[in-house]
C-alpha cells in the first residue's frame, strides 16, 4: 500500500525527529566503530550492512527506536475486518482503539508527564488491592486553554501509580498570526496555568475533592533542553487548606524543541512583575470595596444584617470578587436552550461543604468552575454561579441572587431581566422557575395582592460577571422588593471599571480562566438496561424475603417508558405532553377487573441499590413491590437521560396489576 507525498513526507519528519532526540547516528556511530575494532580482523575491515543490523539487534537499539516509534492501528481499518455486530443496541467491552493524533508541525505544544505521586499519608495504611476487587481510586482533571484531559483512574494509595501523559496545544487560542510558530518570548507572555484537580472516588462512587492546584508551566522555558523536572506539592481544600495532601512528579517538555531558550532570570522577572501586577490591582480593588461598603452603610445602619457578599473564598481558601466565579459560558451544541442549561445545572449533586466539628454553621467555599465539574457536585453557589454563566453565554440578562430563603438560611439563585422588565427567578437547584411579582405595601388593604410562590425570604445583592448592586430598598424581603437595577435609589451599584479591573478574563492572575463543558461518555441505553436488570434482582429477592413469587410482565414495563419520557420533558421545557396515549395504553394492556398501580421517582445517580432503598421508604412504591393478590405482574422501566459532564436524569417506574377480588 503506498502513501500519499504529503504522508510519506510527515511520516518520514517525525522519525526523523525521533531519530535526533534519540541520538541514534550517535549510538550506530559508536556501534560502528566497536564492531570494526573488536569484531572483525585487521585485513577485513570492510563491514555489510547485514553485519550492522545484526550488531544493532545484539546491542538493543533496534528495539529501543521501535518502542519509541508507536505506531497506532488504523481504526477504520480494524472496523472494516471486525465481524458485524447484531442489530440489537450493544456496546463493545473491549478497551478503546488509541486514535493517531493530528499533531500540527507548525504549532508548539507542552507534554505534561505524571511520574506518579508520593506522601499521601492519608492513605498510608491503605492494603493493596486485589486483582478484581473494587477500591477507592485517584482521578486528575486538567484544564489548559480551552483544553480538558482526564487521567486513568488510579487505586488510592501511600504512593499512587500514577502515568499519564497529556499533549497541551500551547497555541489553542489564537495569538493572532497562526502561521507562525510561536517563540518562547511569545509563550512567556501566556499566563494561562495548568489547572490539575485531584478527585477521590470511593467503592460506592461517591466522589470527593482532594486537591486544587495551579501549575506555573512557563519554567520550562528556561530549562536546559527545554525538559524540566517539577515535584507539585498539593494542599487541600476548604478548612484543609493549608495542609499537604500529597507531592505529585511532574515532567515539562516543550515539543518541538525550542531553538533558542530563555534565561531563568527573565522567566523570573517576568512572574514577579505579573504577581506585583496582580497584587497593585487587588490593593485597589480592595480600597474601593472598602470605600463602597462604608457609603452602602451610611444609607441606612441596618444595612449591615444584610447579605451583601463582595468576596467569597474558593476551594484553595483565597479571597475573590464573587463577580470573578460568573461568565458567559457557551455550550456549543451540547445545551440548546437556557431551560435546558437550567435542568442540567439541576442535576448535577448538591453537597453542602463539609464542616470539621458541630455548630451547625455554614462552611464557606466558592469551587471553582473545573474543580465543581470533575466532582460533578456542589453547594447551591456552586449550581448558581454556572446557571449564570450558561444563562449569559445564551444571551439574557442573568445575575446571581445572594439573599435567604425560610428560617433565615443564606442561599443563592439566579434572576434573569426581561426586555419587558420581567423579573424571573430560576432555582439552580430545581430547575424550577418563579415569575417576580411584588407587593406593593402601600396598596389599601382591599386590593389583592400576588402570592409568591417562590422559596426566597430576602435578597442582600446581586452580580454578574460586570456588575454588582447592594439592595438598599427600605425592606429586603423578596416579596416586596422591586427588581429596577437602573434605580440608584433602590440598588447601590458597584464601578463597571474596577469590577473589570479583577474580573475580566486575563485581568489578573488569580482569575482562573473558564474550562468548557464536556460531553457525557455514559451510553443512556446501556445504563438503563444495567440499572433496570439490578432492580428487577432487587425486587425478585425482597419478594422472595417476604414469602412471595415474582412474575414480570416485559410488555406492560414497555409501555411505562413514554410517561418517564414526558416526566423530564415536563422539567426541561415546563410543557406535560403525551399522557393521553400513555393513557389509552394502559387501559388496552389491563383487563376488565384487573387494577393497575405505578410509582414514578427521579434520581440524579446511577447506584441501584440505593434507589431500591430510598423507594421502599414510599408506602405507595412498597404496596407496589409487596403487591399480593391474584394474577399478581409486576413491572419496572428505567429511563436514564444523559447531560454534560456525565451528568444523568435517572427516571424509574414501578407498575403492578392485578385481580381485584373483593
Amino acid at each position: 500500500m503506498s502513501l500519499p507525498p504529503d504522508t510519506a513526507a510527515e511520516l518520514r519528519h517525525i522519525i526523523h525527529q525521533q531519530l535526533l532526540k534519540m541520538d541514534v547516528h550517535g549510538r550506530i556511530r559508536e556501534v560502528l566503530a566497536e564492531t570494526i575494532r573488536e569484531e572483525l580482523p585487521p585485513e577485513h575491515q570492510q563491514l555489510s550492512t547485514e553485519d550492522l543490523i545484526k550488531a544493532l539487534r545484539q546491542r538493543g537499539i533496534i528495539d529501543d527506536v521501535m518502542k519509541e516509534l508507536k505506531f497506532v492501528t488504523d481504526v477504520n481499518e480494524k472496523e472494516r475486518t471486525s465481524a458485524p455486530k447484531p442489530s440489537t443496541h450493544f456496546v463493545a467491552r473491549e478497551p478503546p482503539v488509541l486514535k493517531k493524533t493530528n499533531i500540527d508541525p507548525t504549532r508548539r505544544y507542552l507534554y505534561l508527564q505524571v511520574l506518579g505521586g508520593k506522601a499521601f499519608l492519608e492513605h498510608l495504611q491503605e492494603p493493596e488491592p486485589l486483582p478484581g476487587q473494587i477500591c477507592s481510586t485517584f482521578t486528575l482533571c486538567l484544564h489548559f486553554r480551552n483544553q480538558r484531559f482526564r487521567s486513568k483512574p488510579v487505586p488510592c494509595a501511600c504512593e499512587p501509580d500514577f502515568r499519564d501523559g497529556f499533549l497541551l496545544e500551547v497555541h489553542k487560542d489564537s495569538l493572532g498570526d497562526g502561521s507562525k510558530m510561536v517563540d518562547a518570548t511569545t509563550m512567556l507572555s501566556i499566563c494561562d496555568p495548568v489547572h490539575l484537580v485531584l478527585i477521590k472516588t470511593d467503592t460506592f462512587g461517591e466522589t470527593t475533592l482532594v486537591a486544587s492546584y495551579f501549575l506555573e508551566w512557563r519554567s520550562v522555558l528556561a530549562a536546559e533542553n527545554g525538559i524540566t523536572n517539577v515535584a507539585v506539592e498539593l494542599l487541600g481544600v476548604g478548612t484543609e487548606s493549608k495542609v499537604s495532601v500529597g507531592v505529585l512528579n511532574i515532567r515539562l517538555e516543550m515539543y518541538p524543541q525550542l531553538n533558542k531558550m530563555l534565561s531563568p532570570e527573565i522567566t523570573s522577572t517576568q512572574f514577579t512583575l505579573e504577581r506585583q501586577k496582580t497584587a497593585e490591582k487587588e490593593r485597589l480593588f480592595l480600597v474601593y470595596a472598602k470605600q463602597w461598603w462604608r457609603e452602602y452603610l451610611q444609607i441606612r445602619p441596618t444595612h449591615n444584617t444584610r447579605l451583601v457578599k463582595i468576596f467569597a473564598q474558593d476551594e484553595n481558601g483565597v479571597n475573590r470578587p464573587v463577580c470573578s466565579f460568573v461568565r458567559p459560558l457557551r455550550a456549543g451544541r451540547l445545551l440548546d436552550t437556557p431551560r435546558q442549561a437550567a435542568r442540567f445545572v439541576s442535576v448535577l449533586g448538591y453537597e453542602r461543604a463539609p464542616v470539621i466539628g458541630g455548630g451547625g454553621g455554614k462552611q464557606e467555599q466558592w469551587c471553582t468552575l473545573l474543580a465543581f465539574l470533575c466532582r460533578n457536585k456542589g453547594d447551591c453557589e456552586d449550581h448558581s454561579n454556572l446557571l449564570c454563566s450558561l444563562l449569559l453565554g445564551f444571551g439574557l440578562e442573568a445575575f446571581v441572587c445572594v439573599g435567604t430563603k425560610a428560617k433565615g438560611v443564606p442561599h443563592t439563585w439566579v434572576m434573569t431581566c426581561g426586555t419587558d422588565g420581567t423579573i424571573t427567578f430560576w432555582e439552580s437547584l430545581t430547575g424550577h422557575r418563579y415569575i417576580h411579582r411584588p407587593i406593593n405595601p402601600d396598596d389599601p388593604p382591599l386590593v389583592e395582592q400576588p402570592k409568591p410562590l417562590y422559596p426566597y425570604r430576602t435578597v442582600g445583592c446581586v452580580f454578574s460577571h460586570q456588575k454588582f448592586f447592594g439592595n438598599c430598598q427600605h425592606s429586603d424581603a423578596v416579596d416586596v422588593c422591586v427588581f429596577d437595577l437602573h434605580d440608584e435609589s433602590k440598588w447601590k451599584p458597584m464601578s463597571g471599571e474596577a469590577i473589570k479591573s479583577v474580573c475580566a478574563p486575563g485581568a489578573t492572575s488569580s482569575v482562573p480562566p473558564f474550562p468548557p463543558l464536556c460531553a457525557s461518555t455514559t451510553d443512556a441505553a446501556v445504563a438503563s438496561n444495567e440499572i433496570e436488570l439490578q432492580l428487577r434482582v432487587l425486587v425478585s429477592e425482597h419478594r422472595k424475603d417476604l414469602g412471595f413469587s415474582t412474575v414480570w410482565d416485559d410488555q406492560l414495563s414497555y409501555l411505562l417508558s413514554p410517561a418517564l419520557a414526558a416526566y423530564e420533558l415536563e422539567r426541561t421545557t415546563g410543557v406535560s405532553a403525551g399522557n393521553e396515549e400513555f393513557q389509552d395504553a394502559i387501559r388496552r394492556a389491563v383487563p376488565d377487573g384487573h387494577t393497575f398501580k405505578g410509582f414514578p421517582i427521579h434520581f440524579v445517580h446511577r447506584n441501584a441499590r440505593r434507589a431500591f432503598a430510598t423507594c421502599l421508604r414510599s408506602p405507595f412504591c412498597e404496596e407496589i413491590i409487596c403487591c399480593r393478590g391474584d394474577q399478581v405482574r409486576l413491572a419496572v422501566r428505567v429511563r436514564v437521560f444523559t447531560y454534560p459532564e456525565s451528568a444523568c436524569a435517572v427516571w424509574i417506574m414501578f407498575a403492578c396489576k392485578y385481580r381485584s377480588v373483593l
